[in-house]
């Protein structure tokens, strides 16, 4: 049987909210990784099948499919399509797994996978608009269940799910910000040591200048400034916005083949997508799922977790990683060892692309076999990949 394989994957800086990239349209935003990707790797944007990107909020200027539009943005040629897709944070992981599906069926031999996310634009929740996603019948499914919340137009609330798990798994406060910390720390290291720098595509701004650098990271924070921070979700709460990801900005992308076809086209792989999967789990506590997933992602590999070389869990929360440490025992120093979203940022439809590439580069400068990606989900979902190095 065939592999598909990932032959290319490049992301933009990750910037906050109202920073660097804000000036930039989303579309034009993807259509510059689009570019990118084909720069570095080579690929004839005339030979792809297909791309499928990921986007939440699809709405204003994320509407009208920006896929298709960034392709014609990027000035491929207009007989490549495009198709955008909604699994909520984990959007663009799933971008990677239907990529792999369709060249692994024969129905297409090249795809492009990504997504992009401008929050500074299209604010979190502007899909939903003046109604409500949640009929009666579902509202009545969880009336009376703890962190419902019957008078909202969203009643299953991803801060109260966060407070939710720490309680659970019994997480204090002082756990919630060390965790916080240590992402910045590990984003400032690597970012120093210029590790992200080959899968970074800088990008330029209008005045001349250039957004170059993930611009999350707060170098000058500390365990006393993040003690100072209000929980907003529970006024007993635990949660803060210190410990929980950021709203952000960015676009990212990568190209999957079959083995065969980048052979044939002189395309090197870098790494096969050993296992694809994806899980749901408690919608109220919402961010549970990338336990399940992990599971159901090493049981179809046949593999153990003390085999993955690097584990990337998203940082939606802290609680999400650290709940998942507990439960699945894993050894916390090969989790997020280049930070997370607490630190780097969080544009939710780039988001699973951006962490592959990430994961992907610190394959590769460490010689590590095997990658693990996983991510919580509106909705009470997750996404697991397991990547081997090639």
């Amino acid at each position: 049987m065939s592999d598909a394989v990932i032959v290319g994957a490049v992301r933009t800086p990750v910037g906050r909210r109202k920073g660097g990239l804000a000036g930039i349209h989303p579309v034009d935003l993807s259509a510059h990784v689009l570019r990118a990707l084909a720069d570095r790797t080579g690929i004839d944007p005339g030979q792809v099948d297909d791309v499928v990107w990921g986007c939440v909020s699809q709405v204003g200027e994320q509407s009208w499919n920006v896929a298709r539009n960034a392709v014609l943005a990027a000035g491929w040629p207009e007989t490549v399509p495009g198709t955008t897709l909604d699994r909520q944070c984990g959007s663009s992981q799933q971008a990677v797994h239907f990529a792999a599906a369709t060249v692994l069926s024969g129905q297409a031999d090249l795809v492009v996978a990504g997504g992009v996310e401008s929050m500074t634009r299209v604010p979190m929740g502007a899909s939903v608009g003046d109604g409500t996603p949640f009929s009666a019948q579902l509202r009545e499914r969880y009336r009376g269940v703890e962190g419902f919340a019957d008078d909202q137009p969203l009643p299953f609330n991803q801060g109260v799910g966060a407070e939710l798990i720490a309680a659970r798994w019994r997480l204090s406060r002082a756990q919630l910000d060390e965790f916080a910390l240590a992402s910045h720390e590990k984003a400032a290291a690597a970012q120093d040591a210029g590790v992200f720098d080959p899968e970074l595509a800088p990008v330029p701004l209008p005045d001349g200048g250039a957004v170059a650098a993930d611009e999350g990271i707060r170098r000058d924070t500390s365990l006393t400034k993040l003690g100072e921070l209000k929980t907003p979700f529970r006024a007993d709460g635990v949660v803060t916005a210190g410990s929980a990801s950021q709203i952000s900005d960015g676009a990212a992308a990568l190209a999957v083949t079959t083995a065969e076809w980048a052979g044939r086209h002189g395309l090197r792989p870098l790494a096969r997508v050993h296992t694809a999967v994806v899980a749901a789990d408690d919608p109220v506590t919402m961010l549970t799922a990338p336990i399940p997933a992990t599971a159901k992602a090493l049981r179809r590999a046949g593999l153990g977790i003390e085999e993955i070389g690097v584990y990337e869990v998203n940082e939606a929360f802290a609680p999400v990683p650290l709940a998942w440490l507990a439960e699945t025992e894993a050894d916390p120093g090969r989790l997020n060892p280049r930070g997370g979203a607490i630190a780097l940022g969080h544009p939710l439809g780039a988001s699973g692309v951006r962490i592959m590439t990430t994961m992907l580069q610190h394959m590769r400068d460490n010689d590590l076999r095997y990658g693990l990606q996983t991510m919580c989900e509106g909705g009470g979902m997750a996404n697991a990949t397991i990547l081997e190095l090639l």
